[in-house]
């Protein structure tokens, strides 16, 4: 058996744990420089606010239902859920962490010590207790059917926060309630195609034969159908490589000064590397973008592309940089008020699969490489960016997302130490 634990309102639970007063309140978190919707409450739902939701399109309701918004704070999310995580990991043997808020935890041998239901309720109320984070447990022999019953966990208040589904009359009666386009590894397209074929509901679909699904659909879905049916095939620690890798951003405000431009360009480009070595692969195209406001249309507009390819494929961050910045050289324009700028790495290969180059001008590539693995642990080690391109202009950028409404990092943080005064 398997049990998927899902954080619930992940991001909005974290801000009313170090929030007092915001229990059972409206409370959402934006993103975007402040500016849509990325979570919310379930109060905040039921004013009428969704997912994806402009916040100036929405800020009457806002105002109105006194909503508290927060910026979005990655730091602070991470560090909680690395709590939770610990907590996890001090009472299941295996543990898998699937995202920030969703971690499976295989309980094979575990039912010899109990009931596994009561089990994981002692776990949720052990989160509950050192986090104040409330979670929902699916159960279940396969992950698709453990993240079916997770949300049975989240709505109905009957089952205590934990939903096992452990035979076949639990399975069909679940499966009968859930709604299709909900179950994970089913997308837009492919619920449009099973929609032709006259599926329409989770368990028409679970009841099909195997190779009825096999005719018709790609191996995922295949995968998707068998784990309805209680048979776990789906493997989320192998992760599979990115065929290309972006970071891009909006600024908080437009810029104008090609060193502005520049600084976020070779930030974004040594995320990118920094993402290319976690997977273990090389790039051999660095693709640098840029765009001005297409909201102003008071002022003149401007997007360009460009595209440099390098002699031998690296993830050396030193390389990809000065590559993005002379390609930044040749679009950038004076007299525009640019709002966005990205890094795109393509043409991704495995490390142990590079074609050299008879000219390369790099002699010490195995130096640099040490190199780059030096300032990975390190900031692993010590915090993300303590060694970073002095070029891309430290912590406090000029064009770096606005957030008004970023709560401190109480639990990373010394000067961000929640007081409480007594």
């Amino acid at each position: 058996m398997v049990a998927l634990i899902d954080c619930n309102n992940f991001f909005c639970s974290v801000e009313r744990v170090f929030c007092a007063g915001l229990r059972n309140k409206p409370v959402c978190v934006a993103g975007s420089n402040d500016g849509i919707i990325v979570a919310l409450t379930q109060e905040a739902k039921a004013l009428g606010l969704k997912r994806g939701d402009p916040v100036f399109k929405v800020k009457d309701v806002i105002r109105r239902n006194d909503v508290k918004i927060f910026s979005t704070n990655m730091t602070l999310y991470a560090a909680m859920s690395k709590r939770i995580t610990n907590i996890l990991r001090n009472s299941v043997h295996h543990v898998e962490n699937y995202s920030i808020d969703e971690s499976f935890c295989y309980l094979d041998g575990y039912e010899k010590m109990g009931n596994i239901e009561d089990y994981m309720r002692d776990i949720v109320y052990r989160i509950a207790l050192f986090t104040d984070i409330p979670v929902s447990v699916g159960i279940a022999p396969s992950k698709t059917l453990a993240k079916v019953g997770s949300k049975f966990a989240k709505k109905y208040k009957g089952y205590r926060s934990v939903c096992l589904i452990d035979n076949e009359e639990k399975r069909r009666k679940a499966l009968t309630l859930f709604e299709l386009a909900d179950v994970w590894g089913i997308g837009r397209q492919t619920l449009k195609k099973l929609n032709n074929y006259g599926v329409f509901t989770t368990i028409d679909f679970a009841d099909k034969t195997e190779e009825w699904v096999k005719r018709r659909f790609n191996l995922p879905v295949v995968q998707t159908w068998k784990e309805l049916n209680g048979i776990p095939c789906i493997d989320t620690q192998e992760k599979p490589q990115k065929q290309s890798i972006c970071t891009s951003r909006s600024f908080g405000e437009m810029v104008t000064t090609f060193d502005a431009l520049k600084s976020s360009v070779v930030t974004f480009a040594s995320s990118c590397a920094n993402k290319l070595r976690g997977q273990h692969s090389f790039a051999k195209a660095v693709t640098v973008f840029v765009t001005t406001n297409r909201f102003r249309q008071d002022l003149p507009q401007h997007s360009e592309t460009y595209t440099r390819f390098l002699p031998v494929p690296t993830s050396d961050t030193l390389e990809i940089v000065n590559a993005a910045v002379t390609a930044l050289r040749e679009i950038f324009k004076e007299g525009f008020h640019y709002k966005k700028s990205g890094v795109i790495l393509s043409e991704i290969s495995q490390t142990e699969y590079v074609q050299q180059y008879l000219f390369d001008n790099i002699p010490n590539r195995p130096e640099r490489r040490e190199l780059m693995k030096t300032i990975d642990t390190i900031n692993q080690n010590y915090g993300a960016n303590k060694i970073y391109i002095g070029a891309s202009g430290g912590s406090t950028p000029t064009w770096q997302n606005k957030s008004e409404n970023r709560s401190r990092n109480y639990l990373t943080d010394l000067n961000g130490i929640l007081i409480v005064k007594i």
